[in-house]
């Protein structure tokens, strides 16, 4: 890949990602699969004015070793280091950057048990430093090629060639193409946002999906919930790109308040497993079953994580032509495959978007409804006919998405 449009995506990834200005400490999270564009990263951070950056390296197989040869208690275990981190974390609010590369199939062969009731016992400890950095501290999750990762989406591909394509359409969709990338994401940002501006001004109260697969479904939305999608803001941080790329403007719906059934659009890679063809019904607000052709014991477990698990706390807008569907490719990741039509997530909501919830406790949230827990699951609903129809506070009915696409 050339590396001008490399050096232009690392430094898009620190400058408009994690927004990384003087004074910052950053922290970066990656795999083994990209170490030199990493380096990359880095470089463009102290650029920016970072004061010091750390880089956190993982590697699949090591984990899944992990999973096979520790006991569940031991891989619940949260060492003194780790918590160390965790308060370390809660009082700097470093900026935290993730580069993703992970192997779609890295957890196969893996006792999924083990992995949900690992996770279901080290959640609570480290639950509170989760809630105590919620939404102050900016982050972006960015991705490169790993070499399993290229294979699964150009499977007829040689290794070489896949890493080349899967380069190629990360920095496509990344708006990297040779020309100031940071402009061009100011550029989307800024539709983004006027997007988000139109729907607060019609101070929607539900929003219905219908599509000829079967999705038939209703939400309710939390009055004076606000709308995000492109750049955020941290609390005295300042602002940041949570998602390259990203396609979406999204809300927390009301906790509680679902009906009906979404039918997936595409795969979703959970836990390093994908599960396919799958349909999940709510009633009182609640999933109340699910199918799917492929990995339904996976997907029956994901929904009963804990109490939140069962329930949404998101819905999102991305038009069918996204930039990411129209490459046609399956990314068998979650970053690019939310971000290529509609989609909806269960699990935690997102406090920041309702003004004054960041000083609000886990009940007085709960209280405006937004919905928490351990997950945070996005699943793709968008299709080329889905229709989205949003209720106002006076029972107007506004035709929000046509075709699969922005209709206001």
């Amino acid at each position: 890949m050339e590396e001008k449009l490399l050096r232009d995506y690392a430094r898009l990834i620190a400058f408009e990602g994690g927004h990384v200005v003087k004074g910052d400490e950053v922290w970066i999270n990656a795999g083994l699969d990209q170490p030199d564009f990493v380096t990359m990263v880095v470089e463009e951070c102290y650029k920016a004015g970072a004061k010091k950056v750390t880089v956190y390296w993982h590697h699949d197989p090591v984990n899944k070793l992990a999973y096979k040869n520790e006991t569940v208690g031991s891989l619940a275990t949260v060492s003194p280091m780790m918590t160390a981190k965790f308060k370390y974390w809660v009082k700097k609010l470093p900026t935290v950057i993730h580069i993703i590369s992970d192997d779609p199939d890295a957890m196969k062969g893996v006792n999924q048990n083990k992995v949900t009731k690992s996770m279901a016992k080290r959640y609570p400890k480290i639950k509170k430093y989760r809630d105590a950095m919620d939404g102050k501290y900016k982050w972006s999750i960015a991705a490169v090629p790993g070499k399993a990762w290229a294979k699964k989406v150009f499977p007829k591909l040689n290794e070489e060639d896949a890493i080349e394509a899967l380069w190629a359409a990360i920095l496509k969709t990344s708006r990297v193409d040779g020309n100031d990338p940071v402009k061009n994401w100011d550029d989307h940002n800024n539709f983004l946002v006027n997007q988000r501006k139109k729907l607060e001004a019609l101070d929607l109260r539900k929003l219905i999906y219908k599509a000829s697969n079967g999705t038939d479904f209703q939400v309710e939305l939390v009055k004076g919930m606000k709308w995000g999608g492109g750049v955020e803001f941290a609390p005295n941080k300042g602002q940041f790109n949570p998602n390259i790329p990203s396609e979406e403007v999204f809300t927390t719906p009301m906790k509680g308040k679902a009906e009906g059934t979404l039918v997936a659009s595409k795969p979703l890679s959970y836990n390093g497993e994908l599960i396919e063809d799958f349909a999940i019904s709510f009633k009182d607000g609640k999933v109340c079953s699910v199918k799917a052709r492929k990995n339904q014991a996976l997907l029956e477990k994901m929904v009963k994580m804990d109490e939140g698990a069962s329930m949404l706390g998101e819905v999102a807008l991305v038009p069918f032509e996204s930039p990411i569907n129209q490459t046609g490719l399956l990314f068998y990741e979650t970053l690019f495959d939310e971000n290529a039509c509609c989609h909806v997530a269960l699990g935690a909501g997102f406090p920041e978007l309702y003004p004054g919830a960041l000083d609000m406790n886990m009940e007085q949230r709960a209280e405006v409804g937004i919905n928490n827990s351990m997950i945070h699951v996005d699943f793709m609903v968008g299709t080329r006919d889905l229709s989205i129809v949003g209720i106002d506070a006076k029972g107007k009915e506004i035709q929000l998405f046509k075709d699969g696409t922005w209709a206001i």
